[in-house]
């Protein structure tokens, strides 16, 4: 009995020892493949402690710590907020629509770039979008985000902002440090419409109203997200209760196109002139002459549908446009999903292909 308990006891510390063992190569192991902390501040100098020589510096101190080896990878930026563009006057009002800047410094004249925010046709807020517009900036774009009338302002107010937009930084291209010969635009549901609308009217001259018509409206590039370009088929492949909101006189695009119910007027949905829907619908205006597309939708989209981005690829392609179209998988409308780094390098590596390349930033001598 006393052997038996004996060799019992034995096998046990060999498999406790065993177990260590191997938990002791799963732990080396797993600290072999995730890199170091020294691994990591390598390629990224943080402060350390002093040599004898970086004593010497100016400044120096006992107890500081020195940080060397910073290399300049992005431009500085500067930002000038609340930019009137453009003023629309009438006999009881006075608009002045609003844009901010964000300026790299750079050597070379920049590319520049338009951001339209979504809203539903009902807002524009300026502030949108801040680490897509930041992270272009720091690419060497010049990123502007321009306000346009929403509604109760009717269809076409909202493309001549956009058109605008365009005209006052051509206008402006030196004093912005632009190329003027390489503009975009990009924008996010309602600004993604505004963004195909501008785009695919290039070379269409009635939406060009307002200051500095001398000079062109037509884009460059331009990346629809999320955006709409067909205003009779939003709800398109959702249930029959969406499609219905969608052809009530009451829903957002039909406000845009026929404005509210009032008076002895009862409103009007989408669907009661079809030909202005039709003018109003970036996918019927697509030709040769419209410069290289990137649209991007969510596969998880409930708002606006993602077949609107796949049938106006479709109709640029086949109107010989270099377009290309991007399924975010298990995106919805709008969301943290879409400041993340992949879509925002996405963006980035399309402007940088279609528009050419940055200024290198301004060194302090």
């Amino acid at each position: 009995m006393r052997q038996s308990m004996l060799a019992a006891a034995v096998a046990v510390t060999a498999l406790l020892l065993q177990g260590c063992v191997s938990t002791q190569e799963q732990t080396t192991t797993a600290q072999a493949s995730t890199p170091s902390v020294d691994a990591v501040t390598s390629a990224s100098p943080v402060p350390s402690a002093p040599t004898a020589t970086q004593e010497q510096l100016m400044g120096y101190t006992n107890g500081a710590q020195i940080l060397s080896g910073v290399e300049v990878k992005w431009p500085a930026l500067d930002a000038r907020s609340g930019v009137i563009y453009h003023q629309v006057a009438t006999p009881r009002s006075l608009v002045q629509l609003k844009m901010h800047l964000l300026i790299p410094q750079t050597n070379e004249p920049k590319p520049a770039l338009i951001f339209f925010p979504g809203g539903g046709f009902t807002s524009a807020d300026l502030d949108r979008y801040s680490q897509m517009r930041f992270a272009l900036a720091e690419r060497g774009f010049v990123v502007a985000t321009a306000e346009y009338r929403v509604v109760p302002n009717k269809y076409p107010s909202l493309v001549e902002d956009g058109k605008a937009a365009v005209r006052y930084l051509r206008a402006h291209a030196q004093d912005l440090g632009i190329d003027p010969t390489r503009i975009g635009v990009f924008g996010d549901s309602a600004g993604g419409y505004l963004t195909q609308m501008v785009a695919t009217t290039n070379g269409e001259t009635k939406y060009d109203q307002g200051d500095f018509t001398e000079v062109s409206s037509e884009v460059q590039a331009a990346c629809s997200i999320y955006g709409i370009s067909d205003l009779s088929r939003i709800g398109e492949g959702y249930s029959d209760e969406i499609v219905a909101v969608h052809h009530s006189p009451a829903v957002t695009e039909a406000l845009l196109l026929h404005g509210p119910a009032f008076n002895t007027f009862p409103g009007a949905t989408i669907d009661s002139d079809p030909a202005l829907t039709q003018e109003a619908s970036a996918i019927n205006h697509v030709d040769a002459k419209d410069p290289p597309m990137l649209l991007l939708h969510g596969s998880a989209d409930t708002l606006v549908s993602p077949w609107q981005s796949a049938q106006m690829y479709q109709k640029l392609k086949d109107a010989g446009v270099d377009a290309r179209y991007v399924v975010v998988e298990g995106a919805a409308h709008g969301g943290v999903l879409w400041q993340q780094a992949p879509i925002i390098n996405t963006v980035a590596n399309f402007f940088v292909e279609s528009l050419g390349p940055v200024g290198t930033p301004v060194e302090d001598h």
